[in-house]
């Protein structure tokens, strides 16, 4: 047998593989078009048919029209910054705050210890339970939707930060001290490449979750953002103009998750968590 003839058997499975791939990614992109599609058309005809009165769940044409139309208000573009200002303050600080505290409880077994049940006490109290500690601090300002964030955004991370850092290889942690490494530098370069795609999992799912509480904390408190403006508009019998806001805040949520997965991807491009996902 001909090396020209093996070499196209190696390339065989490659090639096939390609055609896989290029068959496979249309048809998931395909069928999430199709599942939006399904649930828009579902959506139309529950109020069109009389399932539910459509004072209370408008058709889906009309809250797109709405939805349409406030994109060309100066005020929903405002009410979007703001939301968009306090989802992104209070993440950065509850990483910040999250990082530290779990790198130096995660490198300490006393600390781990000894801070053990405070966490697991701390962590299961909802963030909605702040509002009237948040409210008699701060009233109505942006610092009671930054408290609530921060709150439950912290947890997402530090949870995740300890995981990581508790996966550590001692092998290659005690190899690093016979190298002469001291803690610092171990920190660098053992520690933190274990345990950062734990925190990118932590920082993708504190996302999603630093939005719903910048929403709610609007809705409730009454702080600056989309949440004000869907209380206003439901108080203010604008109902389509209500659904049209909530549906540009699950836009927003579809965006940041984008955004967390693509930062995640690049960011852990080496890793074989990412390197995994690729269609074979």
């Amino acid at each position: 047998m001909s090396s020209k003839t093996l070499a196209a058997g190696a390339a065989a499975p490659d090639v096939e593989r390609q055609h896989r791939q290029v068959r496979k990614v249309p048809t998931k992109q395909l069928l999430g078009v199709a599942g939006i599609l399904g649930f828009l058309l579902t959506w139309e005809l529950i109020p069109r048919l009389g399932i539910i009165d459509a004072n209370y769940l408008p058709p889906a044409s009309e809250v797109i029209a709405a939805l349409v139309v406030d994109f060309g208000l100066t005020a929903f573009w405002v009410a979007v910054g703001e939301t968009m200002k306090a989802w992104f303050l209070g993440l950065l600080m509850a990483v910040a705050a999250a990082v530290l505290l779990g790198f130096i409880i995660g490198s300490s077994n006393f600390l781990r210890r000894a801070t053990n049940s405070t966490i697991e006490f701390l962590r299961p109290i909802p963030s909605v339970a702040l509002i009237p500690l948040a409210v008699l601090l701060f009233g109505v300002k942006i610092e009671s939707s930054l408290l609530l964030i921060v709150y439950a955004a912290f947890w997402q991370i530090l949870i995740q930060v300890l995981y990581g850092v508790a996966d550590v290889d001692m092998v290659a942690n005690n190899t690093a001290k016979t190298y002469g490494l001291g803690r610092m530098a171990r920190i660098r370069y053992v520690v933190f490449p274990t345990a950062l795609p734990y925190l990118m999992t932590g920082v993708r799912l504190a996302g999603a979750v630093a939005l719903v509480l910048a929403i709610t904390a609007e809705l409730v408190i009454g702080s600056p953002g989309l949440g004000r403006e869907i209380a206003l508009a439901q108080s203010g019998g604008a109902i389509s103009g209500m659904y049209a806001l909530v549906l540009a805040t699950g836009l927003i949520g579809v965006l940041i998750n984008m955004l967390m997965r693509f930062i995640e991807k690049k960011t852990l491009a080496w890793h074989s968590s990412v390197r995994s996902e690729v269609v074979v």
